[in-house]
């Protein structure tokens, strides 16, 4: 596993491929939130499939750095595909990677779902997996509820998770606005053939109606599972790969 660091603040880890490729494919990996960054396994399955993986920690959330919330999350990821074609130096002893990306696809569970369905409006990126993705904050008042008893969230993040984010009561209500960092908003800008969602019906924490209703309205791909919860993006990756892989294909068409 490498380090590097995009437009001064965004660390992120990476890996190339395990053996070298014609083309290059860069898959970016977005965080769910509240979480501690444990996607390494993942990267090394994506890495073994024949992908550039890039896994980055948003402004203000661990080792990057800033604000939480002060800008879009998807917006650290469109940073980061601006700033390739380049040479990644990895930061611990300055080794070079050359990388001159074909094709971009990023993939994001839950409040990193919405970073995965945002990118897919960036005409650089040609699929996206979006897993039990927050597709309308809408939800908000419902799901404080269910984590925290806490009066206000970004108190209780601040809490739970200490300077994990650099997160201010400010920051945090602009999600309340509608147009803040909400795929809802764009509706008519999706393009559908662009985004998989996978949801699964029994998901305690981000309901699946939205999934179901934001698919109907903007015509994505849904994968309806039956049970699971709120599924883990690696589990949903690993288990659905023929699938994915599928998807990821055809966007040489």
């Amino acid at each position: 596993m490498f380090r590097t660091r995009f437009r001064d603040q965004i660390v992120a880890e990476f890996l190339p491929p395990s053996r070298a490729r014609k083309v290059q494919k860069v898959v970016i990996l977005c965080d769910g939130m509240p979480s501690i960054p444990s996607k390494q396994p993942l990267m090394e399955f994506l890495s073994r499939k024949g992908y550039w993986v890039i896994y980055p920690r948003y402004r203000g959330a661990w080792e990057s750095a800033g604000q939480f919330l002060e800008k879009s999350p998807h917006e650290d990821i469109l940073d980061i595909i601006a700033d390739l074609p380049k040479e990644i130096e990895e930061i611990a002893f300055g080794r070079r990677f050359r990388l001159l990306p074909d094709q971009f696809f990023v993939i994001g569970g839950s409040f990193g779902g919405a970073a995965a369905i945002l990118a897919s409006l960036d005409p650089r990126v040609n699929r996206v997996i979006a897993n039990c993705p927050v597709v309308d904050w809408n939800i908000l008042d419902r799901s404080e509820k269910i984590e925290t008893s806490k009066e206000s969230y970004s108190e209780y993040i601040r809490d739970a998770f200490g300077n994990g984010y650099r997160l201010s009561e400010a920051n945090w209500e602009k999600l309340r606005s509608g147009t803040f960092y909400n795929p809802w908003h764009h509706l008519t800008e999706i393009t559908a053939s662009k985004v998989m969602i996978f949801h699964a019906k029994d998901d305690p924490h981000v309901p699946y109606e939205g999934s179901r209703q934001f698919s109907e309205l903007t015509g994505v791909t849904l994968k309806s599972l039956a049970r699971g919860g709120h599924i883990s993006t690696q589990y949903i990756v690993r288990k659905y790969w023929t699938q994915i892989k599928k998807f990821f294909d055809s966007a040489r068409s």
